[in-house]
This record gives C-alpha cells, structure tokens and sequence, in this order.
C-alpha cells in the first residue's frame, strides 16, 4: 500500500485515525502497532515476519542488555547479535543475488544462491508461493533494520533507556508513516512521544497541511514529470539527440526529489497527526553551493545515521587526512550499497564520496568564493551526472546514456526533444520553482502579515490540491514510489 493510493487516502487512513482518535491513550501504541503490521502486510505479508523477527531481536537485546548493565561483555555480546543479524537480514534478502551473480560472473563458476533451495523447501511444506528465480527484495528493509539497530546501538552507548514493553518498541519499529521508506526515525527521536504524547488540534491541522503538501509533490509534480523520464529511458541510448538526453535526466532529477520529498513530507505530517515530531528529511537540496551541503539537504536522516553509527566510530576527521580520507570512501561505498545491490550503486556512493573528499582537500574553499548561482549550478550539475548512474541498470547502459548527453548519437537537438520540451514546459518551470524556497519565503510573509486570512484560506487550498491528486488518482496507471525498492 502507498500512500498515494485510493486505498490508502479514503479507506486505511479515515478507519485508522478514527480508531487512534476514539482510543485511550494505553491502547493507541497497540492501534499503531496492528495498523502498522497491516499497512506492511498489504504489499509484503510474508515479510512481515522479517520484520517481526528483526523488531524481537532488538528488543531482547535491549532487555539483557539493561539487565547485565554492569557487564560489558554482556552489553557487547548484545550489541553484536543486534548488529549482525539485521545485516544479515539485508546481505541475505538485500545482497544475496548480488553477490552470487557476481561471483558467477567468473568464468566457470556457476553457483546458486542458497536462499532460493530454503525457498523451494518452505514451498514443498507450505505453499507460501516464495520466488524460486530470485530473492524478493522485503519493501523498506533497508529502512526498518536501521531504524531498529540504531535503538540497540544508542542504548549500548547509553544515550537512551530501554523500552520494557514490548507492544511500545514493536510500535516504534512499525509505525506505518514511515516503516517503508523513512525518514529513518532513531528511537532518541522519539523516545518520549512512544509512551506520553499530546495529540493537539494545532498539530494535528499542521500535519494534515504537511501531508497534503508531500501527496501534491508526489502525484502532481513527480509523476508528471517522471513520464517523461520513463518514456525516454525505453529509448535506444545510441539513437538519442543531446537534448533529449538532457531533458530525461533532468526529468528524472526532479522526480525522485518531489517523489522522496514527498513521500517524506506525508510521513511527517502523519507522524504530527498521530502525536509524532519526526526528523526533517530534505531542505531544498538543489539550492546547494556544494556537494557537501547537498548531502545535508538530502534524505538528511540516512546521512546523519551514517554519519553517527558509522563515520564517527571509523575515527571521523580525529586522526589526520588518510584515515579521514578512507573513512570517507567507506561511508560512501556503503552509503551506495544502502540504495541498491550492483555496481551502479556503489560507484554513485564512491562518485560522490570522492567529490566530498575533494571539497575537504580546499575545492570547497573556492566554492564559498565563488557567486552562488555558479556553485549551485556546478553542484546541480553533478548531482545530475549522478543520477544517471543512480537510475541506470547496468554499467554499459550509464556510459551508453553518458555518450548520448555529449553527442554520441551525432545529434544536439530533434524532432523529439522540441515535441518533449514544448509539451512539458509549464511543469518543468513549476518543478524549478518548486525545488527552490522561493515559493515558501514568499508564503511565509504572506502569513505573517496576513495571518488571519491565510487561516481561513489555507483549508480551501489544502482542499482543492486534495481534490486535484484524486482525479489525478482516479485515472492514473503511473503512480510508483521510487524509494520503496531500498
């Protein structure tokens, strides 16, 4: 189930917050938690038990944990366990296909992932009707399991206290806003809202107004412009003019921020309206003047769990350039495998890891001193490049899409590019417009000196964009969600 679904919008969502709202306060993490499992079960209702199995490894942890809180041993063991049976979750149902088919690309070998004969087994006892060809890739496993971990860790690290109650910490670990695809909510983040929380009038208007805000970015922005992307990715790459390869990344470019943003912005406000503060998880990334700062404005809670559990525990920026340097390209290697298993994924992680490290070395310097349309200009540009390898499935077909934008179809501009560009111009100036504060800033003193006449416009626009993704809704056949596959 999406959000941006029929479904989810006029039937999972009224049912379950009247439920929530008609509920004491004891029983609302429960109503969380079984709303939670169903939302998850609705796409993945094998899978469920993944999680299931993830959320109870963690929460045992965390139990002996604090019971052996004078043994470190005890503590360590704890931790370890937690740590390496969510990556084991993930090298097996995540990486497993990766890795096999990778070692078979050595001449002679050819083995079958493992996972497929206990697949065949479970379908011999019970017929679940478990993939006997591949490993399903669990939607938002990459999501969960961090989520889960980071409890385990920060409670070794004695940042938090342990949750005892076990409906509590399931509830944290499913709570349906943001179980599939973030933000990544650590457990510090809401710690006390899991267990005393005030649901507001105030808050919950914000979050209606959040959410409202991320489905329009989903269905009226980025599945729009992300048809464009879609029909000029099913094209022969040798055959494209330059413009109409630059047209399609670009399409794709503000795709997947109004598609994540979006979908981040509807967790959000469900989050408010359920009682919850979650993290921010974009700041108008494409106003960057540095692929420094662009990685503080993405998906802003992958790049601090990383940054917390991962970098700072290599040692950070602590013991000279070298060891900074490598703790770098470790982060960003993982941080590609994170997104996807194949080598397009990983060199994106390294592609940027060496752009980061390059800005620490002084290039970051010079960008300060440069006007800021350049910078932001050289910063959108690379994260262009980006995304070609981010969203093309092998090596061969990113070097075939990297040739077509600089000419290798003997092309700069045709037929197709000028019918492209001229269908679609209003929405790409809006996705331009949209991707900037321009538009917020200039609300945002609209609201201050008119505040009682924003009040009582704001529902009705709130109520026209609602109305405007349902027709949409009601006759689209595109509506994906592009960060469910992580």
């Amino acid at each position: 189930m999406v959000f941006s679904s029929l479904t989810f919008l006029y039937i999972y969502l009224p049912i379950v917050m009247i439920l929530y709202f008609i509920s004491p306060m004891k029983i609302k993490n429960l109503i969380i938690l079984v709303s939670g499992l169903f939302f998850y079960a609705w796409g993945e209702p094998v899978c469920v038990f993944i999680m299931l199995f993830s959320t109870a490894i963690d929460y045992t942890a965390g139990i002996v944990m604090n019971k052996y809180d004078d043994n470190q041993k005890i503590r360590t063991a704890c931790l370890i366990v937690s740590v390496v049976m969510n990556i084991g979750l993930l090298a097996v149902f995540k990486y497993s296909d990766f890795i096999i088919a990778t070692i078979n690309s050595i001449p002679g070998v050819d083995i079958t992932n493992p996972v497929l004969y206990l697949n065949r087994a479970i379908n011999d006892v019970i017929d679940l009707n478990l993939n006997e060809k591949r490993v399903e890739l669990p939607i938002g496993i990459s999501f969960f399991t961090f989520q889960s971990m980071s409890y385990t860790i920060d409670l070794y690290r004695r940042n938090i206290k342990v949750q005892r109650n076990f409906f509590s910490f399931a509830s944290y670990v499913s709570l349906f806003p943001q179980i599939v695809a973030g933000p990544i909510v650590r457990y510090e983040d809401v710690q006390k809202e899991i267990d005393d929380r005030k649901i507001e009038v105030g808050m919950v208007s914000d979050g209606i107004s959040i959410f409202v805000k991320g489905l329009a970015k989903k269905v009226l922005l980025a599945n729009n412009i992300g048809l464009i992307w879609t029909n000029i990715k099913a094209m022969d790459y040798s055959e494209l003019s330059v413009a109409t390869a630059w047209i399609g990344i670009l399409a794709f470019t503000f795709q997947i921020y109004f598609d994540f943003s979006g979908y981040s912005d509807m967790a959000v406000g469900l989050g408010k309206m359920l009682g919850f503060n979650f993290p921010k998880n974009f700041d108008y990334p494409y106003m960057s003047r540095s692929i420094s700062e662009f990685w503080r404005r993405w998906h802003i809670t992958l790049g601090s769990w990383f940054k917390s559990y991962v970098y700072i525990s290599l040692g950070g920026n602590r013991n000279g350039t070298a060891k900074t340097i490598r703790n770098l390209l470790i982060v960003w290697m993982l941080t590609g495998l994170w997104h996807g298993a194949s080598w397009n994924f990983i060199l994106w992680g390294l592609y940027f890891g060496i752009l980061i490290i390059i800005e620490r070395l002084g290039w970051g310097k010079v960008l300060e001193r440069l006007p800021a349309p350049i910078s932001v200009l050289y910063t959108f540009v690379l994260v262009v490049f980006g995304w070609v390898l981010f969203d093309t499935n092998t090596l061969t077909e990113c070097f075939a899409y990297f040739g077509a934008m600089f000419g290798a179809g003997g092309i700069g501009i045709d037929a197709t590019a000028k019918y492209i560009l001229a269908s679609n111009i209003p929405i790409f100036l809006i996705c331009i417009l949209a991707s900037t504060n321009i538009v917020t800033t200039i609300l945002g003193k609209i609201k201050n000196k008119y505040r009682y006449a924003v009040s009582c416009v704001a529902p009705a626009v709130q109520l026209v964009l609602m109305l405007m993704c349902t027709a949409y809704l009601v006759d689209a056949t595109y509506n994906p969600f592009l960060y469910f596959r992580f």
